[in-house]
């Protein structure tokens, strides 16, 4: 089973929202293959549909002063922060080729996540109660659905080297008693985005059993596929 990888670097949250409805339902209509688009946001706060607002700590003029985004969108979970220097990839993949299995799909998305950390010596885990992946009490990866037609949208967010004090505008995902981290401060040293990207994206094909193809928005494509050609 193939699956198409789009990096499209640094894009606003509206615009890579109205790229993931064209997606899914081209990949609805049989015209595409399951898609994997992973890319940067701008600092932005979104709200998914059981969002409170008294989660989010700043004012709108504030959050704007501080040159943060607010948006309301129609993935499932609270409220979370997207900013450069985290991975959000977002997935458009066939449940109905899948078993129409969701809670497979989102088990299977948080193992890409706890295979990826643990490739830099990271032990991270699952909190049986919420969606995403945990250092202890401490975020480090959320995730946030949307399931249409059986066609996956919206994903996971993985803070690499984030900008940690912009967390401290909300409670993340509603959390009141727990904080966010980062892979550059569990390790002391921010590590490559290109580099956690490939090594993220040879787990999603090792979780999903799917190979990978690369469109022209995919700088690393070249070099991702010789690395993979040569494992073969």
């Amino acid at each position: 089973m193939w699956c198409q990888v789009r990096q499209l670097g640094q894009i606003e949250f509206n615009e890579a929202y109205e790229l993931q409805k064209e997606l899914l339902q081209q990949r609805f209509d049989g015209q595409i293959a399951d898609t994997l688009l992973l890319l940067e946001h701008p600092p932005t706060i979104t709200v998914g549909k059981s969002g409170k607002p008294e989660n989010i700590l700043e004012s709108p003029a504030g959050l704007a002063r501080a040159g943060v985004s607010l948006i309301f969108t129609d993935r499932g979970g609270d409220v979370t922060y997207h900013g450069p220097g985290q991975i959000v990839g977002y997935p458009i993949l066939d449940l109905r080729e899948r078993d129409r299995d969701i809670h497979r799909y989102v088990h299977n998305l948080e193992e890409v996540l706890i295979r990826t950390l643990a490739d830099y010596g990271i032990k991270s885990g699952r909190d049986h109660n919420h969606a995403g992946v945990w250092v202890k009490d401490m975020e480090i990866a959320a995730l946030g659905l949307s399931v249409r037609k059986w066609i996956t949208m919206h994903g996971f967010a993985l803070n690499v080297n984030t900008d940690l004090g912009h967390f401290s505008l909300i409670n993340p995902c509603g959390f009141t008693s727990k904080t966010a981290t980062s892979m550059a401060q569990l390790l002391g040293y921010e590590p490559p985005m290109d580099e956690v990207t490939e090594r993220l994206l040879d787990r999603f094909a090792e979780v999903f059993k799917v190979k990978l193809r690369f469109t022209d928005e995919s700088d690393d494509r070249n070099r991702y596929e010789r690395k993979a050609a040569s494992l073969v």
